[in-house]
């Protein structure tokens, strides 16, 4: 799925009235006014639509923007500015393997994410390595291990319930001695809300350090997309507890409020890596800023 095709729901509605209009029309109160209230619909967040409303107000007060287009223009190019703050490319590890870890609460589409990035690796000319070290939940190994095989990617797999730092020092082992070139790990989908579970996580990352010195290489956090302003609250936990160095949105093609992607760098100071624009396997694609906003942020024809 193309991202201007995932990002169709979001782009509708009061996104798409406002940014796909064609008459040069004079740039007035009411119109921004009614540009605050879509950008804030769409979950971009408050401490961001503030500052950039205000911006428009004051080169419309000085006669610098006079007509909507102009002004609609001026959105775009800061959100995209926004968006490209950070280096949103992976990492590319300083040996082998290189070691990800896929962190994130339950529902989030982590352990989807996690196949698909490996997918996106293989096709990319990498051998990767699947670890499925989400042994709290034997739903979430029948997935990864399903998606493997379908995939045709190797995998190694923990025993319900047992150590998940110890399926990833046993991945990371076998991707060594088998000449995989990336482990990608799908972690406990553990609840934000749960000390024991995080401090579990922090276990994850220092086991990964000894399995190859300086692993991890990469934590990338996924979040959904549907959850909006939620989404940075379950952030600001999760890269309290373990460096995360990017971020993965997801379900972006069954949300109205894609906007949130551009609330959560603002609000994180981290890159969106990915985005999870559908269900099936390539509907992953890498963060690429001008793309995004103008697939969510349509011109007239």
């Amino acid at each position: 799925m193309s991202l201007a095709t995932g990002l169709a729901k979001t782009r509708g509605g009061f996104l798409s009235r406002l940014f796909g209009r064609r008459a040069e029309e004079p740039l007035t109160p009411a119109f921004l006014d009614e540009l605050e209230e879509g950008l804030l619909r769409a979950d971009v967040s408050v401490s961001l639509v503030d500052p950039l409303v205000a911006q428009i107000r004051d080169l419309a007060s000085t006669g610098e923007l006079r007509t909507v287009p102009k002004a609609l223009d001026a959105v775009r190019e800061v959100l995209v500015a926004e968006l490209a703050k950070a280096d949103a490319s992976l990492r590319p590890g300083t040996a082998r393997p290189r070691v990800i870890l896929v962190v994130g609460v339950n529902g989030s589409g982590k352990t989807t994410t996690a196949a698909k990035l490996a997918k996106r690796l293989r096709d990319a000319g990498e051998t990767p390595l699947l670890a499925a070290a989400d042994t709290f939940r034997a739903a979430a190994v029948e997935q990864l291990e399903t998606w493997a095989s379908r995939l045709d990617i190797p995998i190694v797999s923990g025993r319900p319930e047992g150590d998940p730092a110890a399926v990833v020092f046993d991945a990371v082992s076998a991707a060594t001695a088998r000449g995989n070139s990336t482990v990608i790990a799908d972690t406990a989908g553990r609840l934000h809300t749960k000390g024991h579970l995080m401090d579990e996580l922090g276990k994850i990352v220092r086991v990964a350090g000894r399995a190859r010195d300086g692993a991890p290489d990469e934590v990338l956090l996924v979040l959904d997309g549907t959850a909006g302003q939620n989404a940075i609250q379950q952030a600001r936990q999760f890269t309290r507890d373990a460096k995360v160095t990017g971020l993965v949105v997801t379900k972006l093609d069954g949300t109205a409020k894609g906007g949130a992607v551009f609330a959560i760098v603002h609000e994180l100071g981290l890159p969106v890596k990915l985005l999870g624009v559908g269900e099936k396997a390539d509907d992953l694609v890498p963060m690429d800023p001008r793309a995004f906003v103008d697939a969510l942020l349509p011109r007239a024809a």
